[in-house]
């Protein structure tokens, strides 16, 4: 259920009605008596105490995540999908994680993961994440990008089936440096990864994302997280889904935080969330069946 502070209870509570999958729920108890009696809710006891409010839900958020990948582990769920964290509360209860992709990481022990977005007209792959952009600049090295690029490859493959995947590397300075003019990463960086790699570019930003839009590209590997988010939410907010490739259980998200300012006044709107279940529940059925 994500942040019991935020939108994640509401918009749990209202794709569970039209779930395209067999759905365990791990939230607060007092919240999960609000859902369907007849739905399978899995919920150890766990209330945090008389803990300070902000750290009290991030601890709850990171457990709840930590409770959904032992029940995979176990056999007992075959993706996971997470309603919205706040990551200033996961920090303030000790968890330094930039967000739920790194943490997922380390608890399933994946060597390599990837922030996708994606929708029905586009996907972005984000090269760098959660940081600073003068941190986020320097280490976006080849190797970073090659990396990103292999992971976006196999997931393209083996989780929406497309088995020759067309992948291009939006550039990281106006008209991609044009020639040096406006930056070196371009000739620098972008341009021998992306030979390495596979990769389509480095492209423009300003065209890449219409001609993917257009078809021409699978995929889009953003280097920064603004420029790749940006695009997927102007295209399509609402209907948008965070994919994190490279992990051994599918996991899915919605496109948008814990709108705290709007939780509990019945204005959330749960399409997002019911994007992310569908889009789970396909990666499932595809890897079950081959096809």
């Amino acid at each position: 259920m994500g942040d019991p502070r935020g939108i994640g209870p509401e918009i749990t509570a209202a794709v569970l009605p039209c779930a395209a999958a067999h759905t365990t729920v791990i939230g607060p108890g007092n919240l999960i008596a609000s859902l369907q009696a007849d739905r399978h809710v899995d919920l150890g006891p766990w209330d945090g105490g008389g803990e300070e409010p902000l750290r009290h839900a991030g601890l709850f958020t990171v457990r709840a995540v930590e409770r959904a990948v032992e029940l995979w582990k176990a056999g007992e769920v075959d993706a996971i999908v997470t309603a919205p964290g706040e990551k200033r509360a996961m920090h303030a209860a000790g968890y330094r994680f930039p967000g739920h992709t790194e943490l997922l990481r380390d608890l399933t022990g994946a060597k390599r993961v990837a922030m996708m977005l994606a929708s029905d007209r586009l996907r972005v792959v984000l090269v760098t994440t959660h940081l600073a952009l003068r941190e986020a600049l320097s280490i976006l090295t080849r190797e970073r990008i090659e990396d990103v690029a292999a992971t976006t490859r196999e997931g393209l493959r083996a989780w929406f089936g497309i088995a020759e995947p067309r992948i291009a590397l939006c550039a990281l300075n106006p008209h991609a440096g044009e020639d040096g003019l406006f930056g070196y990463e371009e000739e620098r960086t972008l341009a021998p990864a992306a030979r390495a790699a596979g990769l389509i570019g480095p492209l423009p930003a300003d065209t890449v994302f219409v001609r993917a839009l257009k078809g021409e590209f699978d995929a889009v590997l953003a280097p920064y997280h603004d420029v790749g988010m940006t695009a997927l939410k102007v295209a399509s907010f609402g209907h948008g889904v965070n994919v994190t490739l490279g992990l051994p259980v599918p996991r899915t998200a919605p496109d948008h935080g814990t709108a705290l300012d709007i939780a509990g006044k019945g204005l959330a709107d749960h399409s997002s969330m019911r994007h992310a279940v569908e889009t789970a529940a396909a990666i499932v059925r595809r890897r079950l069946t081959g096809s």
